[in-house]
């Protein structure tokens, strides 16, 4: 399995060290425009390889370099500075994707690649990449509400005094301000949220929901101040999609692809070697529902302004 990695930024450092560690790829290529830093990133995450996996790892600063590539991580762009939100990167990121998409596409083969789109913002993104690619939407692939999910089950396990593992719970919508959490399909050890809350006596009250509500989606505002970007997070993130489509797991992960009505956003989804198979609507209140479709507006919205 041959990845490649577009933009060896902070994110992008962050994605290859997550790849190369989840042990299942035999070669990762670094591109990026400057060719000095991603020489750089390649010999330090080379030096690395001596404690764990042995992959090879190579720099390019020219697309030919990535030819042979099973699957394209597309980690270029701009990221959020402190009181930025990730539409405030729409135009700068989309004359990114609009100029490295077609350079991919010229160099790998359409026929089975996956791109996975990390760039911000994320759903718009996507959109664009599915355009320009041309590619099956199910191969088209963004992060979406993974970080987001994740954040939402950390908060609810320490807030529950239980392991996140034993938690299945989603954010769907927006990778953004729109996020939505799906409240009503949260479980807890197999048991609704409610049911398990009563058992253990440890109820989440109105105000606490609204609480948690902000952390989920103000996290990355939070990181950013503190440490100027947000990037072990996504590098996990990606590292456990990339794990779903090497092992064909048919994980069901929220991530993003061009639905039926032209937007994409975040739903929960079926990934394996072929990608995105199917899309599932989940238990939603009427609030839920309607919080999605404002979410899905604000997405196309966002698109129409390229």
């Amino acid at each position: 399995m041959k990845v490649a990695i577009i933009g060896v930024g902070s994110v992008g450092s962050a994605v290859a060290t997550a790849v190369k560690n989840t042990g299942l790829v035999h070669e990762i290529v670094l591109f990026d425009r400057d060719g000095m830093r991603a020489r750089a990133a390649a010999e330090d995450l080379g030096h690395a390889a001596s404690f764990g996996f042995d992959v090879k790892i190579s720099a390019v600063n020219n697309y030919r370099g990535i030819r042979g590539a099973d699957i394209v991580i597309i980690a270029a762009g701009a990221n959020q500075k402190i009181g930025e939100t990730r539409t405030d990167l729409l135009q700068h990121n989309a004359e990114v994707i609009r100029d490295i998409v077609p350079r991919v596409m010229a160099n790998v083969d359409s026929r089975n690649v996956i791109l996975i789109i990390v760039t911000n913002p994320l759903d718009v993104m996507v959109m664009l990449a599915r355009e320009l690619s041309r590619l099956p939407a199910g191969r088209v692939i963004g992060t979406g509400t993974m970080l987001d999910s994740g954040r939402l089950r950390t908060i609810l396990a320490r807030t529950l005094s239980v392991s996140p593992q034993s938690i299945h719970s989603f954010v769907l919508g927006e990778h953004g301000d729109t996020s939505v959490i799906d409240w009503s399909g949260i479980t807890v050890g197999g048991l609704p949220l409610d049911d398990f809350c009563r058992q253990t006596k440890t109820p989440i009250s109105v105000s606490a929901r609204r609480t948690i509500e902000y952390r989920v989606h103000n996290a990355a505002y939070e990181i950013i101040h503190g440490r100027g970007a947000t990037w072990d997070g996504i590098g996990a993130a990606v590292a456990d999609l990339l794990r779903s489509i090497i092992n064909d797991e048919h994980r069901i992960l929220t991530v993003s692809i061009v639905a039926k009505d032209g937007i994409a956003m975040s739903l929960p989804r079926v990934v394996g070697a072929s990608g995105v198979t199917v899309s599932l609507i989940p238990k939603m209140s009427a609030t839920e529902s309607a919080e999605l479709r404002a979410s899905a507006r604000v997405i196309k919205k966002n698109f129409g302004l390229l």
